[in-house]
């Protein structure tokens, strides 16, 4: 796979309400917060959901104390599970699936969110050994998520996470190595990762090439920041400041790390992330 055919492929992996059966409003657990106005046990569809599988507050959502489901984002795997695994069936017509399928969603979530963040290191120079070593995992993960519910479900993800996040966290290195040097012209960014960072004040921080992985920047300030190359991946970001912050390289950037932060139209997002609505444009 090349580097145009990785970041268009990364590009496509969004969800489709359209096309799954509400997985994220039955399959999950919720717990009443900041975020959540209920509690609703895992197995059980929310309240707020119609027959149609539509929500009938969603325009609503985060006036209503359930900002927590405009931040969600499953990569896909919702209308995978729904169209693919279970070939269109829903819990609705077929409540003797419903189980299942609920089990099986956040176990293709898993898998799914693995393959996007392997696609974004091919949209990076990669030495041969670590790209081949990437391919092998990329195709074992695209295998297992088209397998069918009974293989899924007896799936142990870990297994796959532990090696995957090896070959990413090398992954990160080479390329931010190559940044530091060949693009950005400085010394390679420190390592912060897994730091509590709560509230802290960072406006117009440098952060080219750090390693962030694990970082807490919850309700941080991170406006007019420069992330970009930074490992994000981990990262909480909700409710920081991102007005205006650069992060249009940063590496393993999710939507749902995007979605529970702070923006604006100055914030620079990378290709395969969308502006959330709800920003202060």
């Amino acid at each position: 796979m090349d580097t145009y055919q990785a970041i268009q492929t990364r590009k496509k992996m969004t969800v489709d309400c359209r096309n799954c059966f509400a997985l994220c409003c039955t399959a999950l657990n919720i717990v009443a917060s900041s975020d959540f106005a209920i509690n609703k046990p895992a197995g059980i569809h929310c309240q707020n959901l119609n027959s149609d599988f539509r929500c009938q507050i969603h325009s609503t959502l985060r006036e209503k104390g359930f900002k927590g489901c405009t931040v969600y984002d499953c990569l896909g795997a919702g209308q995978h599970v729904s169209q693919y695994t279970f070939n269109g069936k829903s819990w609705r017509e077929y409540p003797e699936i419903a189980t299942k399928m609920y089990q099986v969603f956040p176990i293709v979530e898993q898998l799914i969110e693995m393959k996007a963040f392997i696609l974004e290191a091919f949209s990076y120079r990669l030495s041969p050994m670590l790209y081949e070593q990437l391919v092998n995992q990329l195709n074992t993960i695209e295998t297992l998520v088209n397998e069918n519910a009974e293989v899924l479900l007896n799936i142990d993800t870990y297994e796959y996470q532990v090696p995957i996040s090896e070959l990413l966290s090398k992954a990160s290195n080479e390329i931010q190595r190559y940044l530091s040097k060949d693009v950005f012209h400085i010394p390679k960014g420190k390592n912060m990762s897994r730091k509590d960072f709560i509230g802290k004040n960072f406006a117009n921080q440098d952060f080219r090439t750090y390693d962030l992985r694990g970082t807490y920047f919850i309700a941080a300030n991170l406006q007019n920041a420069d992330l970009r190359g930074a490992n994000l991946i981990g990262v909480d970001l909700r409710d920081a400041n991102l007005n205006g912050a650069n992060l249009s390289s940063s590496l393993f950037l999710t939507q749902m790390q995007v979605n529970s932060a702070k923006g604006n139209s100055k914030t620079i997002l990378p290709a395969h992330i969308q502006q959330p609505p709800y920003w202060n444009i």
